[in-house]
């Protein structure tokens, strides 16, 4: 019976992280503009993410814009894109085989180290996909980090970290658990 709610929770886990994992991708939050001098008024907030840049007016308006050339994007953008899309695909895959692994694993009296081929792929699927959103994530609020305390940095020029890169280190922490729990078996 144990074992049935570890394979549950695992499944919990890792479709949190995969819905995470997508949010994270799809979302304009990764910087945000930073204003520390506080005698100003801040009637505008920039948002920056994977696919497209947002501007929000006194939290009333927003306008956001798709870059325009693939070509034109900082080469670790481009590998954060490639990651996260990569990442988003095996999360759905991982859940997929998880959701057969918990459906097909019999233990038995006979065999009680039954554990179906599934759950195992699940499990180091789970843990791939979890490294592969963690890389992006960290790198970009630690460049964030170093650039906010940077004082070559200009003002205007700083950013702080957005709420997709929280999601993004709560979806790695969930699917590398339920790889965990699919691996520990």
């Amino acid at each position: 019976m144990a074992c049935c709610m570890l394979q549950i929770t695992g499944l919990i886990f890792g479709g949190v992280g995969m819905v995470g994992t997508l949010a994270a991708t799809v979302m304009p939050q990764w910087r945000v503009s930073a204003y520390i001098d506080g005698n100003i008024v801040v009637f505008e907030t920039i948002w920056e993410g994977l696919w497209m840049d947002c501007v929000s007016q006194l939290g009333i308006r927003l306008q956001c814009k798709f870059y325009d050339s693939v070509l034109a994007l900082p080469p670790p953008l481009e590998a954060f894109r490639a990651l996260m899309c990569i990442a988003v695909i095996l999360s759905i895959i991982s859940f997929l085989l998880a959701i057969v692994g918990v459906k097909y694993t019999h233990r038995t009296k006979e065999d009680p180290q039954g554990i179906s081929i599934f759950i195992l792929g699940a499990g180091v699927a789970f843990l791939l996909t979890g490294t592969l959103v963690l890389i992006p994530v960290s790198w970009t609020g630690g460049s964030i980090i170093r650039d906010f305390y940077d004082p070559k940095v200009p003002m205007p020029l700083k950013r702080e970290l957005g709420a997709a890169l929280y999601v993004g280190w709560v979806s790695t922490a969930l699917l590398i658990a339920a790889g965990a729990m699919y691996c520990g078996f």
